[in-house]
């Protein structure tokens, strides 16, 4: 598989050159520290002194009498790990230390003492200047100043308020593991971690947003991922020059090949299972804190039609649920374009009775059927929007008694017909078997040029519809794979987990789709 290149690779610049401060801006610039406590605090107080959350904490360290001070900003610190593994040890401890002599403490050695000895984190870093440790600051970690040194001991004491490992309420399953990745990097790479122990997984995290500073990781297994997927995905990532990365959503926007199509190509999920499964296969996931959805790439058409449910349950059960899907997606698609076309131009085509009982219920019906159809889809798309965007239990309430109040409504007014109503609800039932939401609302909007053209050109311009729907999807690239792969092009190992989900014991390799290194993954 060849990896496509979207712009130049010689004007691409690095994640660090294009968050460099630039000249005669207003972005900071890096500050060198003074060995001057006072003069360090000053600069620091300058950039964090108007947050009334910004918190500075100046004390002696216990018996030597050396001044230092604790710099944190209140919320985003576990104010226990404060009190007992830093403040404590350092104002009390220190000082029982240096009077047993259990540690001869030099004045030029303070800050080794502090931090191989005194405080008890195990986690701590050094920063060698202002800019660093400000950044350290905000993203939840306490900075130590120490009299007499130009460097900050930088201690990690995040705590901030989480919300706990729940449900992944947008991808239920009903047999399989429950749980869903959270708001919170760390939670979610640890969620994956437990689910694959390989060592050879790796994370990497980088920082995106000139301003946001969020943290971003890209995960791997070395040994199955090939390397010209990881160098495209690094590439794509350091080309990103923004003030804020709030959500993958809008990362997902800015690492895609195409931007001029409704259909996603790259797979967003909640589950940590699936994400396990996709980087097994050779690809790549995406982690942005903040956010509790993981991008995966590549992504192919086929894999918006699985669920992690398919594989826990009998592979002909599962083959079957698929064949569902598919079936439902074609019908959510070109149900609505059909009726109208063969309503219009075609009637010869509907059965003699059939035909009558349709013309009957359309009789008082003052609209052709293309308006008719596109008025009822409007109004489905309308509850469909405004029950998702109410609380739960009333969204539901005004999908349900909505539509079938306005449909019943519609049809005793002589708005639309009773066949309209039926054909417009199935259309609608169809797509929410589909169970991936970002494929769906791709294919919904599809639904509405095919009936246009439907309206206008009969089945021809269903069939030209179709025709030209394929051409698009076969033109769509993820990261140089084709987006109806294995289909097109056909691979025929790959057909093994397609429409139909072969048994176990018959996939013993790897999709060859996304060409990784390691491709036998059972030996039985």
């Amino acid at each position: 598989m060849k990896v496509i290149r979207r712009r130049n690779p010689k004007n691409r610049k690095t994640i660090e050159e294009r968050q460099s401060p630039k000249p005669n801006s207003e972005d900071r610039v890096s500050i060198p520290l003074s060995k001057s406590l006072g003069e360090n605090l000053k600069k620091l107080k300058a950039f964090l002194e108007e947050s009334t959350d910004a918190v500075f904490r100046e004390f002696k360290l216990g018996g030597l009498g050396i001044s230092c001070a604790l710099v944190y900003i209140d919320g985003l610190i576990d104010k226990t790990v404060v009190h007992e593994a830093i403040l404590k040890p350092l104002m009390y401890e220190a000082s029982e230390l240096n009077k047993e002599r259990t540690i001869e403490v030099d004045q030029d050695k303070v800050f080794d003492f502090v931090k191989e000895h005194a405080v008890t984190v195990a986690d701590i870093k050094e920063a060698e200047s202002l800019d660093k440790a400000i950044l350290f600051i905000m993203s939840g970690e306490a900075a130590l100043l120490i009299e007499g040194y130009d460097k900050i001991l930088v201690i990690s004491a995040r705590g901030w308020p989480a919300r706990g490992v729940s449900n992944a309420d947008d991808e239920e399953v009903i047999r399989g593991p429950k749980e869903g990745f959270t708001e919170t990097l760390r939670v979610n790479t640890a969620l994956v971690r437990r689910k694959c122990k390989d060592p050879n997984m790796v994370i990497r995290t980088i920082k995106l947003g000139r301003r946001s500073k969020t943290d971003v990781a890209y995960i791997y297994i070395k040994g199955i991922t090939r390397e010209e997927l990881i160098k495209e995905v690094e590439e794509r990532l350091n080309e990103i020059d923004i003030d804020q990365v709030i959500d993958s959503g809008q990362l997902e926007q800015l690492i895609q090949d195409n931007n001029m199509t409704p259909f996603p190509q790259v797979q967003a999920t909640q589950r940590p299972d699936k994400t396990v499964a996709s980087l097994l296969e050779g690809r790549i996931a995406i982690l942005v804190d903040n956010s509790p959805y993981a991008l995966l790439v590549p992504a192919t058409f086929n894999q918006f039609f699985q669920s992690p449910e398919d594989y826990n349950e009998r592979w002909i059960v599962s083959s079957f649920l698929r064949l569902v899907r598919w079936i439902s997606s074609f019908v959510a698609v070109f149900t609505p374009a059909i009726y109208i076309a063969v309503l219009t131009y075609h009637p010869s085509l509907i059965p003699t009775k059939l035909a009558l009982t349709i013309s009957a219920s359309r009789a008082g019906v003052p609209f052709p059927s293309l308006i008719e159809a596109l008025l009822m889809e409007s109004t489905i798309e309308l509850l469909r929007e405004s029950g998702a965007r109410l609380p739960k239990a009333i969204g539901q309430t005004i999908g349900i008694v909505g539509g079938l109040i306005i449909g019943d409504a519609a049809v005793r007014a002589g708005i639309t017909s009773p066949i309209t109503v039926i054909i417009v609800a199935i259309t609608a039932i169809a797509s929410f078997v589909i169970p991936t939401y970002s494929a769906a609302i791709g294919l919904r909007t599809m639904r509405f040029p095919l009936m246009i053209m439907a309206g206008f050109l009969g089945l021809y311009g269903v069939v030209i519809g179709f025709i030209l729907l394929n051409i698009h999807l076969v033109s769509i690239k993820s990261f140089g794979l084709g987006f109806m792969t294995p289909q097109s092009p056909i691979i025929i190992n790959d057909l093994k987990d397609f429409v139909i989900r072969a048994p176990y014991r018959a996939m013993k390799r790897r999709p060859e789709e996304t060409d990784v290194i390691d491709m036998i993954r059972m030996d039985m």
